[in-house]
């Protein structure tokens, strides 16, 4: 069995990108029922010098719809996300970028084999394959800001677990 670009990234992008919304609508529900004020979710940190919330799903989001665009260009970037996200705009993020995912076909990004992404951040330059990009530096971030955000839930009391991170899981046809 060989793995093709879109079974790395497409399908795994579409398996937990809509397993990080359904997270945030469970902890919408939780914390609004809880009396908890969602503007103070949407800045949460793990600890003091990591990123809020706002940037962790906002990551998901570039590390997924963005990557794929970056196939599509042959250019990556840090992102430049907008101020004053609200729990309800980050919510809005995921199902947009989950709609996005939903009109890419397999087919458009198994053509992307083998073409070169340019990573560009201030002075610094890395030039990866599109299947290097995606395994060696998209997913790894993709994954660790679905972590962080699935974490910082827990932390806060929200009942979730492996499968509600997990989402669709691919089983035999």
């Amino acid at each position: 069995m060989s793995i093709l670009l879109s079974d790395a990234s497409l399908k795994t992008y579409k398996q937990l990108l809509p397993a990080s919304l359904s997270i945030m609508r469970k902890a919408e529900e939780h914390f609004k029922n809880n009396g908890t004020n969602l503007s103070d979710l949407a800045e949460m940190r793990l600890i003091e010098d990591m990123a809020p919330l706002t940037f962790q799903v906002f990551s998901i989001v570039h590390h997924s719809v963005g990557a794929i665009e970056a196939l599509r260009t042959g250019e990556f970037s840090p992102p430049k996300m907008p101020d004053d996200l609200s729990f309800n705009d980050l919510i809005d993020l995921l199902e947009d970028a989950k709609e996005n995912l939903n009109h890419t076909s397999k087919e458009e990004i198994d053509s992307f084999s083998g073409r070169e992404v340019m990573f560009r951040m201030g002075q610094i330059e890395w030039a990866f394959t599109a299947e290097n990009f995606i395994l060696s530096f998209s997913l790894p971030n993709f994954y660790f800001h679905v972590t962080t955000m699935y974490d910082m839930f827990r932390i806060k009391g929200l009942e979730i677990g492996k499968l509600d991170f997990a989402g669709s899981l691919r089983l035999k046809d």
